[in-house]
């Protein structure tokens, strides 16, 4: 008869048979040390169809890198294996600590281990719709993997961007069009495989540097040629660097037509479901390798931004705004849909002309000199007699100005008043002469909405104001009786709702910035009418909506658009994307992402909108605001994530809570976390982020 002590016990496998008992296998802790058991590792190889499986004998106290260094001499290939690292299965996780144990991490025999690169290739779809393959850190976090495709790219602030998981429905219409066709459709994709955005290595010396930084022609955008010098190194010379910074020929009407289109704020809202979490990993949020994700400009506050070495991040942030037009993302008037086709058809033309795509004929220009040039420019600065001035006084406006005041069942009949615009609020008066007594009512603007309401054809220049009270908003309508007054109004109004007053800095260019942009919509009858042959020249269609697009004959919408292009003509072509892109800003809509929401103690759902400085909550049957609060008054934000539900808290006790209904929690809180990270910028920290701060504002305690 056999006896065991508790530990023998434990290292010896019985088999009972026929009543005998047969020793199989006895291992000794001398052999092993402590406790050893087998981990069965697949190693991912680049070239290889099938995954390989390995089985090491691990114990507990082994830490990660030694299961690496096991793995690779038992793998026994000569190779680089530094890009390798270990991919949890069941956790859904890296394990890239790799001084932590076995024991640590909490992995034991039925762990699922791949040994797969960091890297792998994802293709993006640019704003302007080109779509790039690329390869890119799968570990790393969003936000870093971002910065580093955008290093690649030559896109500064890549703060500004994320990546998005489009829904089923993006491609919805183009799979039908697919569907029909027999022949397939080959997608043009620009290959940068040799780039490899590693995270903390340079990507291409001389493409991204802080001391050397490339200097655009501040006329026509063009890269000088010394900037194509310092290209030399990257995989954007081979495959020319003109396709990111120029705009690409307008798609066809057909084209146009087969794309996804929102029709409502519902499907705005669902398109803003896939943004990726920036705290995460890509590997971590299910993306596949070379799976297509949308590389957009997320956050709409576009912080220094420059022609001389912006000329890509230009390009493509007019490329976001010409699509979120043609596709109506966002509303726009008809007359504004004209002015927009007609940028974009001057853009066009000025990008396919010969002198602005030959970079060979720009003079050479030396880079340190270039950069003391640029460094001269910053120190000048702007005029200083008036500096004084702006600090002890501040100017005010005085007119008489019609008001309206929104009300159910009535009529809008504008009755005017003596108005009085001084630091952030408005005062009205009965006449001129009781400019000194007490005012019928006085219009405090910080936090308000100011929305244009303008119709230059028609002499129509009007402001709509939703000043939010304690039970929601009160519209106000104010009439102005021409463009320079209306300019000056709408300006001080914008500047009061953010909380600055008219002796800031850039007042003067938010009134100029404002008639520019009318004088654009001005329909210039005294002018030379178009040219039959240049109206058959163009395709009207490419420039507008195809909603837009049916409201007229060809011909008809070509002569309106030429008729527009006769103010923007003699604009250069850089001055004239970042006119679209003003244009684009001025809209009301611009900037506001939808989700739809359920707040807390009410019965229906609602949307929620989010902008730079504010959250808007918006009726979702008629699509009016119901109220806003602004991101200046926030006190804190925080989410409980076992009930998904987000919670602020605002000055004078003002607080509520809401559920996402069309995202998860996180993209939302996300959002909220960002827009003020990016309100901590300044041109001080020489483009250097600090990204722990980024993560604790966006990154939640989940």
């Amino acid at each position: 008869m056999f006896s065991f002590s508790k530990i023998s016990y434990v290292n010896v496998k019985l088999m009972f048979f026929s009543e005998e008992i047969i020793f199989l296998r006895m291992f000794s802790s001398s052999d092993y040390g402590t406790t050893s058991w087998e981990l069965i590792v697949r190693v991912d190889h680049q070239y290889e169809e099938e995954q390989k499986e390995f089985t090491l004998r691990v114990s507990g106290d082994l830490h990660i890198g030694g299961v690496m260094l096991k793995l690779v001499e038992q793998i026994n290939i000569a190779r680089d294996w530094s890009d390798f690292a270990l991919w949890w299965e069941q956790k859904h996780c890296w394990l890239l600590k790799t001084h932590w144990t076995l024991d640590k991490c909490g992995i034991q025999a039925d762990a699922r281990l791949l040994f797969t690169p960091q890297h792998k290739m994802l293709r993006l779809r640019l704003p302007n719709m080109k779509t790039v393959r690329l390869r890119v850190s799968f570990s790393s976090v969003v936000f870093k993997a971002v910065s580093d495709i955008c290093k690649t790219l030559n896109i500064r602030r890549s703060e500004e961007l994320s990546l998005l998981k489009p829904s089923d429905d993006y491609f919805k219409k183009k799979k039908k069009k697919e569907k029909s066709n027999r022949e397939p459709i080959i997608e043009d994709i620009l290959n940068l495989d040799n780039s490899v955005t590693i995270s903390g290595s340079p990507v291409s010396p001389g493409l991204y540097s802080k001391t050397m930084t490339p200097i655009y022609d501040p006329v026509n955008g063009t890269p000088v040629s010394s900037t194509i010098t310092w290209f030399s190194d990257s995989p954007l010379t081979e495959q020319s660097c003109n396709i990111l910074a120029f705009s690409q020929p307008s798609r066809s009407p057909e084209t146009l037509a087969e794309m996804f289109q929102p029709r409502s704020l519902v499907d705005k809202a669902k398109l803003n479901a896939g943004w990726l979490d920036s705290s995460r990993s890509l590997m971590e949020q299910g993306i596949q390798e070379d799976e297509k994700l949308l590389l957009r400009f997320k956050y709409y506050t576009f912080f220094d931004l420059n022609p001389k070495y912006d000329a890509v991040r230009i390009n493509q942030l007019y490329e976001q705004a010409r699509w979120s037009i043609l596709l109506e993302e966002i509303d726009c008037t008809e007359e504004e849909m004209l002015i927009f086709a007609a940028l974009q058809y001057h853009i066009s033309k000025l990008s396919l002309s010969a002198e602005t795509m030959d970079f060979t004929n720009e003079s050479e220009v030396d880079e340190v000199e270039a950069a003391l040039s640029n460094l001269e420019v910053t120190l000048e600065g702007g005029k200083s007699e008036n500096i004084l001035e702006d600090i002890t006084d501040i100017p005010k406006l005085a007119d008489n100005l019609r008001l309206f005041r929104s009300k159910k069942l009535t009529l809008k009949t504008f009755k005017q008043y003596w108005f009085v615009f001084k630091d952030t609020s408005i005062a009205y008066f009965k006449n001129q002469d009781l400019e000194q007594g007490e005012p019928l009512e006085r219009l405090y603007l910080r936090g308000c909405e100011v929305v244009p309401d303008v119709n230059v054809s028609g002499r129509k220049f009007g402001i709509k104001l939703l000043i939010p009270v304690a039970d929601g908003m009160n519209e106000v309508y104010l009439r102005c009786d021409n463009e320079n007054q209306y300019a000056r109004w709408m300006a001080a109004c914008v500047l009061a709702s953010k909380g600055k007053t008219m002796a800031d800095s850039s007042y003067w260019p938010e009134v100029n910035n404002i008639l520019s942009f009318l004088k654009m919509k001005n329909r210039n009858t005294s002018s030379q009418a178009p040219s039959d042959p240049e109206c058959m020249d163009m395709k009207p269609e490419c420039f507008v909506s195809p909603r837009c697009a049916k409201k007229y004959k060809s011909k008809q919408l070509a002569a309106r658009i030429l008729e527009a292009h006769q103010n923007v003509a003699q604009m250069s072509l850089v001055e004239a994307k970042l006119r679209f892109i003003q244009a684009w800003q001025s809209l009301p809509e611009f900037g506001l992402t939808y989700y739809i929401v359920r707040f807390k103690g009410s019965k229906k759902d609602d949307l929620l909108g989010v902008s730079y400085n504010r959250l808007i909550r918006i009726d979702m049957a008629t699509g009016d605001p119901i109220t806003t609060w602004r991101f200046a008054n926030m006190k804190q934000w925080n989410v409980n994530w076992e009930i998904r539900q987000v919670a602020i808290d605002f000055d004078q006790n003002l607080s509520f809570a809401f559920t996402c209904r069309s995202a998860d929690c996180k993209i939302v809180h996300e959002y909220i976390g960002g827009y003020i990270f990016l309100s901590t910028r300044s041109k001080d920290q020489n483009e250097t982020l600090d990204e722990e701060l980024f993560h604790k504002l966006t990154g939640g305690q989940e």
